[in-house]
This record gives C-alpha cells, structure tokens and sequence, in this order.
C-alpha cells in the first residue's frame, strides 16, 4: 500500500522535496511552516522528517510545550533526545568533543554542571547521573521516571542561588552579581551549531525539526535565532512549525531576513479545500452533512474532524472556533473519575508523563492505571510516547484540559509531580515548572527552588530566570521582615531583564525599588541600584533623567561608600557625548579616576580611562585620547576573567576611540574582544555598539558583506530594545555599509537612511547628527543634491557644532559635493577651505584624504582638472597610509574620470580592483560608467557553459540576458526583489563578472546555439 502525504498539500510537498533534495547546503536552509492552530502543520512537519529518513539523513525532533515554556532550551533538549547516545559517547561518536559546551542544550540548565560541564549520560532509572552518553534512552524522551530518595544525586545547586530566602540582602548586594555567568549562552549557541554539522557528517545529512515554535522557552528562541542567521555550511536543514501572530519579534525578523536571501522557505498553510476535506477526512460522508461541516470548520481540519467526532454540527455552526473548547471538553464527559483524573495527570506532566509519576498524581488500585490508560487510547485522548511516557493527542487538548481541571486538584497535581522529580532527582529548572504552578502562598523551600532554577539559568536563559525570580516575588509576604529579601531579589530579577533586553522592565523594576529603599539605608542596594537603573535609563535613550538619577546620589548623605562612588561616577560619565558634551563632564570623569587610583581599582579606572579616550577622541584631542587609550588597554590585560567580564561596554569605548583615531586595526581587536565578553553575558544592547564598531572598521577598509551581516544583527538588537537612540545609530551604520555595497541607483540605503533621520527625529544627539549626515551621503548618490544639503546643515547647526570635530571633514565633504552640484562654487570653496584646516589640526590621513576630495571637487568644477587629479591622487595616498581602503578606492576612480589617460587608466584599474575585492558594488558601478579608453582587444577565447550556478540562478541569468530588471525578474519568478539581488550576487561572485551586461554577454555566449 503506498503512503500518501498529508491532506491537500501536495504543492507544499513538492516544494518540501526540492528542499530535502538540497540537504539544506544548495537552497533553503530553513523550512518556516506557518498557520493557524489545527491547520495541519504539525502532520506536515511529521512528513517531512518520514521523506527524510527516507533519503538516509538523520532526524531530530522537538516539540514546545505551552506549560513549559520557562524551561531553558526545553525545545532542543527534546529534539536531542532522539539522538543515538553512541554519537556523543567520550572517545567514540565524532561529535563527542563538542558534547561538553553543548550540555546545557542536549540536558537542560542545571542538569550535569549547567554551562559546559561533563556531558554524562541518563540513569535508566531516574534523572541523569552524569556517569555515561549524553542523550540516552531514559524514560519518557529523555525525561525522568521517579526513584527512591537513595537512587542517586539531588540534582543539587552548582552555583549561587539568586537572593537566597535566607541570605543576608546586605551580603547579597556586594556579592559579585555575575559570578555565575561565566557560561556564556552565545558560546553555547556556537556549540550546538558545530554539534549539529559533525552530526550531519555521520550520515546523509540532517534535519532539526521543530514543532510549536509559538510556545518555545526564550533560551531556545534565541538558539534558533542564531542558527537561523549563521547557517551551517554543514548538511543541516532546519524546519520549524508555528503560529505567526505568536512568534517573537526578533526570531519573525529573522526568519523573514531569510525569507528575503532565499535562505528560508516560508509556506504558510491555508485552509484546506471542501473537496480535499470532505472526501479524504470523511469519506462517504452525506452531503448536506460534509457541507456544514467544512463551513463551520472554516476549512481547518483540527476543527473539522473535532466536529465530526462529537458528533454536533450544530454546535461547530453557532461558534465553529471559540466553541473548540467545548467540544473537546466534551469529549471527556463519557470518562470515569479515574480516567479523568489520569487525563488530567498527561496534561499536568507534559512530557514527564511516565506511568511511574502518574501514578504518584492518579493513584488508584494495582493495574488499574494500564486498564485507565488503554481504555483513554482507544478513545484517542491519549497516544503512547517514547520510553512508556503517554501524551495527549494534541497540545489544544492539552490547554483544554489542564485549564477546566478543578483548580485545587491541578494544584495538587504540580505539588506531587515536584516533589516526585526532587526525589528521582531532577534539577531545579525542570522542577521550577511544577514548584510554579503549585506555589499558592510563601513557601521557602518552594521558593528556593525557584531560586535555585534562576540561578542555574542566570548566565544561558536571563529571561527564564527574570520569570523565576518573578514568581518568588510574587508570593514573598510584606512587613519588615521580608523587606532586605525582597529588595535584594528585585535587584538580582532587574538584572536578569537588563541581560535578556528587557531594559524597560528591568527600569521600571528599578525605579519601584530604590523608591522603596530610604537614603540612609546602609545594605549597598540603593547605590547599586541607581548605578544600573540609571545605565538602563541611557541606553533607553533618557540621558536626562539618568544624570539627574546619578546626581541625586551623588550628592545624598551621608554620602555613599567609595565603592558605590566609583560605579555611580562612571555611569555619569557615560553620558558623554551622547547627549552631554564631554567637557561638561571631563572633571567628574578626571575624579572619578583619581578615586579609583586612591583605591587600587584597575577596574575602574580602565573604565574611567575608556570614558576619556572616547570622550577625547571625539572631540579631536587625538593626542590626549590616543594615551588614555594605550593606559585603558594595558590595564585591562592585566584584570582577571571574571573582572573582564564586565568590561564590554569599555571595550565598545575604545574600539570607537580607535576608529577615531584610525588605528583600525586596534579598533577591530577591541570589538572582537568586546564582542567575545558580550556574547559571553554581556546584555544585548552593549552587544549592538559592538557589532556596530567593528562594522565601521570592516566597512573603512571595504570588508562590505561581514559588515552588513554585523550591522543587520545590530539593528535586529535595538529594535528590540526600543531605545530610539540605539536604533537611529543601527539604521545610520547600515544606510552606510548599504550605500557602498549597492550598485549605483538602489534606492534601499536612501530608505534606510530616512528611516534613520525619521527615528532620531528631533533630537540633536551625537548618533541623531550622524543619522542626518549619512541621509545626506545617501541622497547625493541618490541625485538629490538639494536634500543632501538640507540634511548635513540640518545635523551641522548655524556654528557646525552638531558635526563630530574629530569627523568634520568627511561630513564637510557631504556638504561640498551638493553645493558644487547645486553650481554655488564660491560656498563650495568655503566648505573646502574649512575642512582643510581642520584636517591640518588633527593631522588624520582619512581625514585629509576627506578635505582633499572636497578640493579637488571645486578644482574639477573651475576647470582645472589637472590640479583635481592630483588632489584626488594625494587622497588616495592619504586614504592608503590609515588603510582606509574604501576610500582609497573612492579617490582614485574620482581621479581617474578627470586625470589625463594614461594615469587615469592605473587609476581606474587600481580603485576598481579594490572596490571589487572588498564587495563595494556602488564604486565598481561607478568605476564601470567612467571607464578609461583602451585599445582593442583580441576576440575572447570560447567561454564553456556557465559553471558552478544552481537551477535557479541558471533561470536569473537568463533573464538578465533577456534585459529584465530587478524587479521584472522577482516579478516573473515571484520572489522579492532582494532575492533576486542575493542570486545576483553570488552569479557575480561564481563566474567573475560585476556587471548586468557583462553576465548578459556571458550568458549568451554558453547558451547553445537555437
């Protein structure tokens, strides 16, 4: 009997096979099924790994589960648990190297040492023991079966508890708030990737399906974030099942960034046709019947086959969706009090739903438990899972169920299950579901679960332990006696929003809690929390009621201890330049800096010393800046790991310092460590700076696609945040990195750079000027010279105060090129003159390459196009002395559309070659317009058939050929428009063309003859 495929979707199969047919390394990398509850996602996504295994590769699957969605990695740790436990056996399976930096992935916070410790195996008869292979066969998918209290460790804390119920709050608000996050959850999103390619190796390939992404915990959203955005080259393909209206932000923007490169393939389910629904659902149906049916199913056939297995139409007619509770309850009224308890027990466990713990939570007479549970199977309730566990036929059931059982007995339920999986020895993060749900009223040993769970997930999943430490505060009782606690764990839970990006929350959180403490209070806390409230405040763009925050406390007494002194103090001087102009603030920077050295802190003053180098540099005290600079890093080489983990914000400090100062080199080696402790557990805003300053060095020394990837990251970051300062900074980087990476004419950076202005919208912040000065580059290229004008004088201000002094010439040059087009050259030869001095006075090569390109534009204008050549000459020279070598590409193929033939050839051939190598299409564009005479060529030699290009690019390059733009070509193949750019590019890259005619010649010549 031949298998067929899920209901009405044979389209969607054959896609699915071309998919499967690439491995996931020629095409889609990512299948994204979307569609409303019941639409049959979950049946497709089953398919599609049955025609996988089929052709040989590996499978794992993962489910989300609604109930356990603060469970960190919960989603992957289920689709490892299909894993055969041989692969990752020490000194066996290939991937077993990776297995270790992996383990909070493949077992789950807490369980084996959390972040990276032993990746041991599972007890076959309870919870993990850490003795054998990661991954193997215990009860219930990799889930725990009780044992007696001797069977083995308690699964017991590995790290400090977060604001322990009876620690001292004193005690807890000087301990060292990231000792515990030294795991880095970046570092273990790298490990799974890796640990996902050496699997695929092991076979024909290998698919990662992942069911009910809508419920997934945020430590595994954020995992599948980074697969999504860093694909494996790997045999890898991932396929994921959701409901859109319910996925995050963050992973929607990057599913849909794949979308647009052809990386993902999105099919979104619709209703099924009557036909398909009716004959192959229900076939020999009435008529009449089917009919009402389908249109009180809406075509959705979850809702269809409900209707008809409840037989009641008429109910499915009068509410065909709000009704699908009642219809499923309706199901459950035939039961037995012990079925329906046991039905209640599935949905309260979830996956641990074991015999051994639902009898602990159904309890009845010896094998009346089987009977229950083969009487449930045959009514379809319930469906026997791996390893003797039982779920409920699907997660809407599920809902239903656990959300109309009696409120007191479900209670209960989550009270036995945590206490059953304390005794078989379950970590506290698998335990904390049940602890949650069961935890009424204060509780202290519930409480120090919960508290022990946030403390494990503190450095790998900040969000699951934000929500943890929610739930203690909760049910923690008013009064004095409690207070320090509660104060303490406001403090810890602000933290943890701090580091997943939750900065509003983590503020407001803040704000209650130093109202809350009086001035005289004495524990630490006020202080420690003014100094992050008021960081959180910043990068919520609010630099006002930041410094007044700071200033306030400051000047409180009695006054805070030294300690508290130097954090408050360097936050203030964090403002600068953002919104403050660093002079104002030079002498609280200067003491704050003498305190630290009074009191031994390198620390601190490597934090002060990162403040004053950017601070300086900015300003153009490049002297003073460059030796703030070279103090901040020799400090910093000599502070431990753990102070260094708190040192990403300075690094992001002296990698824009050095950009300023043109070391690039420096800038870079900054950011790549500023980068390694961000991603270590560093909060993601400080992650978006970083991203964003090795972007500009990648982007000056033409590096252009890595650019664009960092800043894309970036810009994905600050929209989640929600700080419009951060943002308009994102989207200014990336109007910039756009501009010099498309061709001539593309009008997606002007896009991006309006966005930019639009979003920094009044403001005349530091980033809110940059965003203008870029809208004003962008609309030159664009051929609005008028709009590019009005932006940079809009960001400049009547007394060019606005423009960054150490940066003036280059933003001055924006300024030159629209007034010389505007025909006002005697304005024009103003600007020049004005950025020729100030490329004298800081004596920057990039800079007075800048300011000579503004003069030899007004040389070029006058006629005197000798004497542009060799401006334009010397700036490229100057361009080169930095390395600045975008630039240097920019003032050579300017050079060449003026100078004489002979120099403006090894002009043009040098400044292309660069701008080609470097991926900078805007100049390669440009250099393809201007291009020198040279004499004629011998015919080419036969070129063989275009080599290398997959189907689809075939399909594109013959459109080229046909003289389809852009957009008639997405329109013929329905693709978007920035899809058909992405094949363009690796066209462009697989057969060494750059140009549209160029690859049209190519094509027609390996075409066969008609």
């Amino acid at each position: 009997m031949t298998r067929t495929g899920p209901v009405g979707r044979e389209a969607e199969l054959r896609l699915l096979d071309e998919v499967l047919a690439g491995r996931g390394t020629d095409g889609p990398r990512v299948v994204d099924l979307t569609g409303a509850a019941g639409i049959g996602k979950s049946r497709l996504l089953t398919e599609l790994c049955l025609r996988a295994r089929s052709r040989g590769m590996g499978v794992l699957r993962g489910r989300a589960t609604e109930y356990e969605r603060h469970t960190p990695y919960g989603l992957f740790t289920d689709a490892f648990a299909d894993l055969d436990p041989e692969l990752l056996h020490p000194g066996t399976g290939p991937a077993a190297a990776l297995a270790a930096a992996a383990a909070p992935v493949l077992r789950g916070i807490g369980d084996g040492g959390g972040g990276g410790g032993h990746s041991g195996g599972r007890d076959p008869g309870g919870w993990d023991t850490g003795d054998g292979p990661v991954g193997g066969g215990g009860p219930g998918r990799g889930h725990p079966a009780p044992r007696e209290p001797d069977g083995g460790p308690t699964g017991g804390a590995r790290s400090r508890p977060a604001a322990s119920p009876d620690a001292d709050p004193a005690a807890a608000a000087h301990a060292d708030p990231h000792a515990d996050r030294y795991t880095d959850r970046f570092a273990v999103h790298r490990a799974t990737a890796r640990l996902l390619a050496a699997l695929s190796r092991t076979g024909s390939g290998l698919l990662v399906a992942l069911d009910d992404l809508h419920w997934a915990d945020p430590a595994s959203l954020e995992l599948l974030d980074h697969l999504v955005r860093h694909p494996s080259h790997a045999p890898v393909l991932t396929a994921v099942a959701r409901r859109d209206r319910q996925t995050s932000a963050s992973l929607a923007a990057a599913l849909t960034r794949g979308v647009d490169t052809g990386a993902v393939l999105r099919l979104g389910l619709g209703p099924l046709p009557e036909r398909d629904c009716v004959e192959r659902l229900a076939p020999g149906l009435r008529a009449d019947r089917a009919t009402r049916l389908y249109a009180a199913s809406g075509g959705n056939p979850l809702y269809f086959l409900t209707l008809l297995q409840v037989q009641d139409p008429g109910a499915g007619a009068r509410s065909p969706l709000g009704g699908l509770g009642s219809l499923l309850l309706d199901e459950l009224t035939p039961l037995t009090p012990a079925q329906r308890r046991t039905v209640e027990a599935v949905a309260v466990l979830g996956d641990h739903a074991t015999p051994a713990l639902l009898a602990e939570l159904a309890p009845g007479p010896a094998g009346e438990l089987d009977a229950t549970l083969r009487a449930l199977a045959l009514r379809d309730l319930v469906r026997p899972g791996p390893a003797g566990s039982w779920t409920l036929r699907h997660p809407v059931l599920r809902t239903v169920v656990h959300e109309n059982a009696d409120h007191r007995r479900r209670i209960r339920m989550h009270r036995t299950a945590a206490e059953a999986l304390a005794r078989a020895g379950a970590p506290a993060p698998v335990r904390a579901h049940h602890v949650e749900h069961a935890l009424t009223d204060w509780d202290p040993a519930g409480a120090a679960v919960l508290l022990e769970a946030a403390a494990l997930a503190a450095a790998t999943a900040p969000a699951s332990s934000a929500h943890w430490l929610a739930a203690v505060l909760r049910v923690l009782p008013d009064g004095p006696r409690y207070a320090g606690q509660r104060l303490a764990l406001m403090l810890d839970r602000a933290r943890a929003l701090s580091v997943c990006g939750e900065l509003r929350a983590g503020r407001d959180l803040l704000a209650e809690m130093i109202e809350a403490v009086p001035p005289d209070d004495e524990s630490g806390l006020r202080p420690a929390a003014v100094t992050l409230c008021a960081s959180l405040e910043r990068h919520l763009g609010r630099y006002a009621r930041a410094e007044a925050l700071l200033r306030r406390e400051l000047s409180r007494s009695p006054a805070p201890p030294p300690s508290d002194l130097l954090a408050l103090g360097i936050e203030l001087g964090s403002s600068a330049p953002h919104s403050t102009p660093y002079p104002t603030v030079r002498a609280d920077v200067l003491r704050t800096r003498g305190l630290a050295r009074r009191l031994g802190d390198a620390a601190a003053e490597a934090d002060t010393l990162a403040l004053m180098a950017l601070g300086e540099a900015y300003e153009g005290g490049l002297d003073a800046a460059a030796r703030y600079a070279d103090r901040a890093d020799a400090l910093l080489e000599t502070l431990a790991d753990r102070d260094l983990a708190l040192r990403g914000e300075s690094r992001a400090r002296l990698s824009a310092a050095s950009f300023y100062l043109e070391r690039y080199g420096e800038a870079q080696r900054h950011a790549d460590r500023g980068l390694a402790l961000a991603r270590r557990a560093g909060p993601p805003h400080i992650l978006s700076h970083l991203l964003q300053c090795k972007a500009n060095v990648l982007m000056s020394t033409c590096r252009l696609h890595p650019a664009l990837e960092l800043v894309e990251e970036a810009e994905t970051i600050a929209r989640g945040i929600g700080n419009p300062d951060l943002l308009a900074l994102a989207l200014t980087n990336k109007a910039q990195v756009l501009l010099a990476s498309l061709p001539p004419g593309d009008p997606e950076s002007l896009a991006v750079a309006e966005e930019a202005a639009a979003v920094a919208g009044p403001r005349t912040s530091w980033w809110a000027s940059l965003a203008w000065c870029v809208l004003g580059y962008a609309a030159l290229f664009a051929g609005k010279p008028e709009r590019a004008r009005t932006a940079v004088l809009r960001a400049a201000r009547p007394d060019l105060s606005g423009l960054q002094p150490s940066m003036r010439p280059l933003f001055l040059e924006a300024l030159v090129t629209a007034t010389v087009a505007g025909g006002d050259l005697d304005s024009a030869d103003g600007w020049a003159a004005l950025a020729t001095a100030d490329a004298q006075r800081l004596g920057l090569p990039t800079q007075r390459a800048s300011a000579l390109r503004s003069t030899a534009q007004v040389l070029a204008a006058r006629g005197r196009t000798a004497e542009a050549a060799e401006a334009y000459a010397g700036a490229a020279r100057e361009a080169a002395r930095s390395g600045a070598t975008l630039w240097e590409a920019q003032s050579l193929l300017l050079g060449a559309s003026v100078a004489a033939d002979g120099p403006a050839e090894a002009m043009w051939h040098r400044g292309r070659g660069l701008a080609e190598s470097g991926g900078a299409h805007l100049l390669t564009g440009l250099a393809d317009l201007i291009r020198p005479s040279a004499p004629a060529a011998p015919p080419p030699a036969p070129t063989p058939p275009l080599p290398g290009l997959t189907p689809r690019e075939r399909e594109i390059a013959a459109l080229v050929a046909e003289g389809l733009t852009t957009a008639a070509i997405a329109a013929r193949l329905h693709l978007s428009p920035r899809t058909v750019d992405t094949h363009l590019s690796h066209i462009y890259r697989k057969t060494g063309v750059t140009t549209r005619a160029a690859l049209a010649a190519l094509t027609a010549r390996a075409s066969p003859p008609r």
